[in-house]
């Protein structure tokens, strides 16, 4: 079993690139990626069924590129945030399987777009990797939220939060 020092290091910044106490710059970051990613999911579906399919085939390959370089980002915040957890917790397995699922979304992400670089319209290829990401994208998000909302990693202390609640 952790140690309360434990699970109090787990809410502190290891270095202010992470974003002050309190406010962790890597749930605000992985914004980007997201929302990239489903939204070039929408652009597909509106290459097979809108009017301008070449406009959305392009659109969904830059939020792909776009998703990719804002999960790079991410992703080094997000370890930084990794390696304050001890070692040995169930805190740090959670955080390990999270980061390797986000890097087989990105190493997915990637290979969509290398897919769709080769191709003008749509591409079926390039759509189901797509797919296949999201869905592995969801359950690190489920993890995710397990770490910041059950566990409080990078959530400020309950003494801060109670601070707000009283007179």
């Amino acid at each position: 079993m952790a140690t309360p020092s434990a699970h109090a290091a787990s809410k502190h910044p290891r270095s202010i690139l992470a974003g002050p106490y309190g406010h962790p710059f890597h749930a605000i970051l992985v914004a980007i990626p997201i929302g990239g990613w489903v939204a070039a999911l929408v652009f597909d579906v509106l290459t097979l069924v809108g009017e301008d399919q070449d406009a959305f085939a392009l659109g969904a390959r830059w939020l792909i590129g776009i998703g990719l370089v804002g999960a790079v980002v991410a992703a080094v915040i997000g370890f930084l945030d990794y390696s304050i957890l001890t070692s040995g917790t169930r805190a740090q397995r959670i955080a390990l399987i999270h980061m390797v699922l986000n890097l087989v979304v990105m190493v997915l992400m990637g290979a969509s777009l290398l897919v769709r670089l080769g191709t003008d319209g749509f591409s079926l290829g390039g759509f189901i990797l797509s797919l296949l990401a999201l869905g592995l994208l969801g359950v690190s998000g489920f993890l995710g939220g397990e770490l910041a909302y059950r566990f409080g990693i990078r959530v400020a202390e309950e003494q801060t939060q109670r601070a707000a609640f009283e007179g």
